[in-house]
């Protein structure tokens, strides 16, 4: 039965795993703040360079969204068709599933 659900098994750990080293990793850390990657890289290239942040251009143009809410919903949207992939996935899998069952019997 366990070979039956191995890879949920193994994603189950893993996502455990990964929320017990966030948990162990943000409680070691004193006022800690996640800033985003974005800032953080922008402020280490500004370190290394010494040139300050304002002066930093993208080398491709990128389209800013004209506010919070779109920007919101646009990360909503991209979350959405993510899980709509993994569903799919899982679907088909489990239909696999059932199709080789069929097949047995």
């Amino acid at each position: 039965m366990l070979s039956r659900y191995r890879l949920e098994i193994l994603a189950i750990i893993a996502i455990v795993a990964f929320c017990a080293l966030f948990g162990y990793t943000s409680s070691r850390m004193n006022n800690a703040q996640f800033a985003g990657s974005d800032t953080v890289a922008s402020e280490q290239i500004s370190k290394m360079t010494g040139l300050p942040q304002e002066q930093f251009r993208p080398p491709v143009w990128q389209w800013v969204p004209p506010s919070p809410e779109v920007e919101s919903g646009l990360f909503a949207l991209q979350a959405a068709i993510g899980g709509i992939c993994v569903g799919w996935v899982f679907g088909y899998w489990k239909g696999l599933q059932k199709q080789l069952e069929r097949e047995r019997t």
